[in-house]
């Protein structure tokens, strides 16, 4: 595997460290992302969107969500995630064509089932 695997999310997170752990128990090659260091590009959120849907990549469960006013919750757009990206679900695992939200490990064995 190559770093073209790209694993976002906050460092703290307690769902990221499972994903990593996951990955480097694996022997998987990544880059990791803190998208609170560096934010996401417009591109890159675009492409998360296309691929799962606002209402997957939302983790309508952080303390960030429950700030917004119900105005905001109801028009979540680019601008809102960009500006507060600890809205986004974590991890977001990028691989090729395939974008993961979250940690399961199910999930990952099916995903990188040729390199475990």
């Amino acid at each position: 595997m190559n770093k073209s695997i790209k694993v976002y999310g906050i460092k703290n997170c307690d769902t990221v460290k499972k994903a990593i752990v996951y990955l480097n128990d694996c022997g998987i090659d990544y880059q990791f992302i803190d998208f609170r260091r560096n934010p996401i590009s417009q591109q890159v959120l675009k492409k998360m969107v296309e691929s799962v849907g606002w209402e997957l990549l939302i983790n309508k469960r952080s303390t960030t969500y429950r700030s917004l006013s119900e105005e905001e919750k109801s028009n979540i757009n680019y601008d809102l995630v960009l500006k507060l990206p600890t809205l986004i679900k974590r991890p977001v695992l990028i691989h090729g064509e395939n974008i993961m939200v979250g940690f399961n490990e199910q999930q990952y064995n099916k995903l990188f089932n040729g390199a475990i």
